[in-house]
Order: C-alpha cells, then structure tokens, then sequence
C-alpha cells in the first residue's frame, strides 16, 4: 500500500476530535480516555465493551457522542427476559396489506448503548454477537444489513451476579476494545458536585445547545482516510511480538486471538490520526495496547490466586517487548 498523502484530512479528523472532546468536557467530566477510546472505535470500525460499576456517565457520553458525531442513537436496557426480537425486530404480518413486514428492533441504528449486556441471557447475547461480526441481523431467516457506520457500545457491572449471564470469551473477541470505567478521583468528584450546584449538568439544556461536528457520510471517508495511514514493516513486526508474548507469558493460559492483532493495527492508524500523523509510530500502539487485548487474555488459576491481573500483565508484556 502506497503511504498516505492527503495530510489535509487527518489534520481534519485530528481537529473534530479535539472539538469533540472540549465539547463533551463541558457536560462530563473525568472521562477523557474512554472519549478517545470511542472515536478510535468508530474510525476502526470497532465496538467497545465498557466494564465498570453505574454512575459512571457511560450513558451520557453515548447520547453526546451520537449527537456530535451526527448520528442515529438508541439505547437497549437489557434483563434476564429479553428475546433475540427485542433487539433486533421482527416480522409481523400487516392484514390489512395482507403480507409480511419487518419491524426493526433497535440495533437498526448506527450507534447503539446496549446496557448490562451481561443480563441478556446467552440466546440473545447470540443475536445481538452476530450484528457485531457481521454487520447484519438475521430475522426469520432473512439476513438484513445494519446501517452505516455501525457502532456499539456495550456496558457490564462486574459487582453484580445475580440474574446475570456473563459473555464467554469468544462473544468478548467481537468487541475491538475493552474499557475500565472507573469512579472518579476526589478533584473530579469535587467537580461534579461544584457543576450540579451550579447547574452545570442538565443534559436537555446542553443537548440544545449541540451541533454535529460529524456527519455519517464524513465518517466513512474518515475511516476510508484512516485505512490508508501508513504502518511500517517494523511496526507490524511490532504488534507481532506483542501478540506472541501473550501466547508465551507465563502467567497466561490463553493468549490473544488474531482479532487482537487487527484491534492493534487498526487503533494505531486511528490513533495516529488522532495525534494528526499520516503515519504509525510505536506509542499508537501502546496507546491502545491494554484497550485491546485486556479482554482476549485468560490467566492462569495461580496467577489470579496471587493477585495479578490482565492489565499488569499486559502492562509486563509492553515492558519486555523490545521497541523499534
């Protein structure tokens, strides 16, 4: 592939996330990884799985995140009852037409909040993975393509377990990314309540006041722009390794899939345009490193018993990788 060129567009695509980010900034606060993490999902064509407890203004930034990148949203509440129909629609017959027709569930959109995904029960969750691996839905046999471009993002509460069916790990390697949602720290909690008082937090208020800095056509040029950014030889070599020494750590008894490969190549280059670069160095994929394969890893029972988690190892791998 020939190095990109058009310097223009990811200066463009650099200075609507800037805006982007200032904007949401005004409404939450303390959030700014998990900003980036969904612009680089949406430019990668990916999805994020979000896990942290509620509270943690997920659902805020997705209805401001759909409203500044210019796109359709709806949001799915999930319970232990909900029905593969639910979400992604169904055939009724209309009598007085006298044939079928095809009413969407919510997935028809092109960013979609699923909410505690870990209480769909395991025949759902089934329906909802194949809209993530295939950009599509299938209803009474009939396969039906989900609009453009396609984003979700996913929610699960770790502290609860009761009526819950966790994902198994292959319905987690459809997700590109996988983020922690964290409470806030004592300043930013402070900063919450100092708006509030203020009146600083009404969503419908600010809402009003929002303009698109995205358009839906404008994103799939973005994401054409973002295929083109040039990645090195060395830098493939680089994901290479990482890869592999996930698949050779001692304290991991499965490593990433090849999924985690394409997550890493695929966030770097959108990175990169982030940071207004037409080209990958190796801090793109640091950056999205941890994001990308926290998820793809399952670490072996000694390991868990002793303390270490999938973020220290992986943070271990990152060290012991040599750096081109």
């Amino acid at each position: 592939m020939t190095r990109y060129k058009n310097t223009d567009s990811v200066t463009q695509i650099s200075d609507k996330y800037f805006q982007m980010r200032d904007e949401i900034r005004q409404l939450v606060v303390g959030n700014d990884e998990l900003i980036e993490m969904i612009v680089i999902a949406v430019l990668s064509e990916g999805h994020i799985l979000i896990e942290g407890v509620p509270g943690t203004a997920k659902t805020t930034l997705a209805k401001t995140s759909a409203i500044l990148l210019g796109c359709e949203f709806h949001r799915f509440q999930s319970s232990v009852d909900s029905q593969p129909a639910d979400i992604i629609g169904i055939q009724f017959w209309n009598a007085d037409r006298n044939i079928f027709e095809l009413k969407k569930g919510p997935i028809f959109t092109n960013i979609l909040l699923v909410d505690e995904i870990n209480r769909l029960p395991p025949k759902t969750q089934s329906a909802f993975i194949e809209a993530l691996s295939e950009t599509q839905a299938t209803i009474d046999g009939t396969e039906y393509p989900l609009p453009h471009p396609f984003f979700t993002i996913a929610t699960q509460n770790p502290m609860e377990f009761e009526g819950t069916f966790p994902l198994i790990e292959a319905q987690k390697d459809r997700f590109m990314f996988s983020v922690n949602a964290t409470q806030l720290s004592a300043e930013d909690e402070f900063e919450i309540i100092r708006r509030e008082r203020d009146g600083m937090l009404n969503w419908k208020t600010f809402a009003k006041n929002m303009s698109p800095l995205f358009t839906r056509e404008g994103i799939l040029n973005d994401v054409k722009y973002v295929k083109q950014i040039h990645a090195g030889e060395e830098i493939l070599s680089y994901i290479r390794d990482i890869i592999m020494a996930t698949r050779e750590h001692a304290d991991i008894a499965l490593g990433s899939s090849s999924r985690g490969s394409i997550a890493l190549i695929r966030g770097s280059r959108a990175k990169a345009a982030l940071e207004n670069r037409d080209y990958v160095i190796p801090d793109d994929v640091k950056a999205v490193t941890l994001q990308a394969l926290q998820h793809r890893i399952i670490l072996r029972r000694e390991a868990e018993i002793s303390g270490t988690n999938a973020t220290a190892v992986i943070r271990q791998i990152l060290d012991s990788v040599e750096v081109p």
